[in-house]
């Protein structure tokens, strides 16, 4: 995450200056912090994690999904929040992070209330099953719009789903045409995402420029 990607969707200044009031995060969180930026593995931004911390706190999930684990930075930055008893189940396709996160989450407390499922989502989310009320999309982008029927039936009426960089660092308010050609199908399926979000009669949906965007759906 260089600063031109943060400086594209919100002022630069304004986003140093929130991070200068974060008060840190455990040992743990702050090991995985510097691991990540370390070896170039993506995890959500500053602003990002209080923002998903206070929807948890606000919601009081008792099921939470998270389709995108790396290497289990959010699904602990959701643990933190949750109430007792809470679960979250979240989904990885990528084998080499499998193990470092399991072992993230043996480190953390709270981490025997983390399901761990590996392989490809649009296999994995038909088999699961409906009712939770809080979920957290943050995998390959041009999957979202595929994601989403089931994504659909497995959120609760009332319940709240957080789509996170879907502004793509700016790249989805430009023309097809005006960005790069291997990423026009992403920027594409992008836009489909959230015009049938925000088109839809059966949820409420806001974008948000926070971090590299963020969507927040309500399911009436």
């Amino acid at each position: 995450m260089g600063k031109k990607d943060i400086a594209v969707i919100v002022d630069e200044r304004t986003v140093t200056y929130i991070h200068s009031l974060e008060t840190g995060n455990s040992p743990l969180l702050e090991e995985m912090e510097a691991y990540a930026h370390k070896e170039f593995v993506p995890i959500i931004r500053k602003e990002m994690e209080s923002f998903l911390q206070n929807l948890i706190y606000m919601t009081k999930p008792k099921r939470i999904l998270e389709v995108g684990t790396a290497i289990g930075y959010s699904a602990l930055i959701m643990a933190e929040a949750m109430p007792e008893d809470c679960r979250i189940t979240t989904i990885e396709n990528y084998e080499k992070r499998i193990p470092i996160a399991k072992a993230n989450f043996e480190k953390s407390e709270k981490g025997d209330r983390i399901t761990l499922i590996y392989g490809d989502a649009m296999e994995i989310l038909p088999g699961l099953e409906a009712g939770f009320d809080f979920i957290f999309m943050d995998a390959a982008k041009g999957q979202y719009i595929n994601f989403l029927p089931e994504i659909d039936r497995l959120l609760s009426k009332g319940g709240v789903l957080v789509s996170d960089n879907v502004l793509q660092d700016g790249d989805l308010i430009e023309s097809r045409y005006g960005i790069e050609k291997r990423n026009r199908t992403i920027h594409s399926r992008m836009r489909e995402y959230l015009y049938t979000l925000k088109h839809s009669d059966q949820v409420v949906t806001s974008v948000i420029p926070l971090g590299d965007g963020v969507a927040l759906t309500y399911k009436k």
